[in-house]
């Protein structure tokens, strides 16, 4: 069925995705991501195997992902380094780290997470089988969506997350540390991006091996940040996107059997990046539709109009 194939395919995505909006939120950004998805899929891989322990998997994963966005943090946070090179720096070593170390799981048979259809819900006709017939990380990407949209937007830590990445200044003068949250966001978010790693190697694609099948993930979960415009609704609708137009690809290629198989894997690529170019161009004022009647003009601009946190990228200075 495509909705269980788009929902399956996009678990990962989101949770990196999630991992990133909670960070940027924050007003830093980790550029690192594309190497922590693969050396948290690989860490996750190598302790289940050893350990047979899908829980002890998960936490590899999890700490793999703290630990590299601990390390974007203190550099740029408390380093004064260039979050961008910290993070660019970071991805390339930890991919190549994964791929040398892991060189001995690879290709093997290791445990898998398992289905969980939800009882009753399972059941409902279309929605169920599509929604509710998955595994744990899937419904934990769910949840994730919702939580952290209740947390930026419904409680007083979240909007506190927002006001440091718009004007750290004002909320160190209302007693804030933005140092201190920043780094523990960033380790928040990082812990979502680990999980994120686990999942792919643990669930989506299952097995550890060279490519591993993550990679180019990371890369799109900024996009997707960008293209949800820092809004955690909007960042898992284009996660969704970008898993049907996977799936799609898949179904193409059976479809279309004249065309190369490498088209179809790599043309969700470029899609995001053509919608990345018109949320820019859909940002200046010399586009927007001067015709009040062009009502469909004005909601498209609308919808890809978006605003980074005001201080992204410009770690906080305290005794500036």
């Amino acid at each position: 069925m495509l909705l269980a194939g788009v929902v399956a395919a996009a678990a990962p995505v989101v949770l990196a995705a999630m991992g990133e909006t909670l960070t940027e939120k924050a007003g830093v950004i980790n550029l690192s991501l594309d190497g922590t998805i693969v050396l948290a899929a690989m860490a996750a891989f190598a302790v289940a195997y050893e350990t047979q322990s899908l829980v002890l998997g998960f936490g590899a994963g999890a700490i793999v992902g703290a630990a590299v966005a601990a390390v974007v943090a203190g550099l740029s946070i408390y380093g004064a380094q260039s979050q961008v090179a910290v993070g660019f720096v970071l991805t390339l070593m930890t991919k190549d780290l994964a791929y040398f170390l892991g060189n001995p799981y690879a290709r093997l048979n290791g445990p898998q997470v398992a289905h969980l259809p939800l009882p009753g819900l399972s059941s409902v006709p279309v929605l169920g089988p599509g929604l509710f017939s998955h595994n744990l990380p899937v419904y934990f990407s769910f949840a994730t969506i919702f939580l952290l949209w209740w947390f930026l937007y419904r409680t007083a830590p979240g909007l506190n997350v927002q006001a440091i990445g718009e004007n750290p200044k004002a909320a160190f003068v209302r007693g804030l540390d933005p140092s201190r949250r920043q780094a523990l966001y960033s380790v928040c978010g990082g812990i979502l991006v680990g999980l994120a790693g686990a999942s792919f190697s643990l669930c989506t694609k299952v097995g550890w091996g060279r490519p591993q099948g993550a990679e180019g993930t990371g890369w799109i979960t900024l996009a997707l940040v960008i293209f949800g415009g820092w809004n955690p609704l909007r960042v898992a609708a284009g996660a969704y996107l970008f898993g049907l137009l996977q799936v799609l690809g898949i179904h193409a290629q059976t479809w279309l059997p004249s065309v190369p198989a490498q088209v179809f894997q790599t043309a969700p690529f470029p899609l995001m990046i053509l919608t990345l170019v018109l949320i820019n161009l859909a940002r200046r004022p010399s586009l927007n539709p001067p015709n009040p009647n062009h009502h469909w003009g004005r909601l498209v601009v609308k919808l890809l109009a978006v605003r980074p946190p005001a201080a992204l990228g410009r770690p906080f200075r305290g005794e500036c």
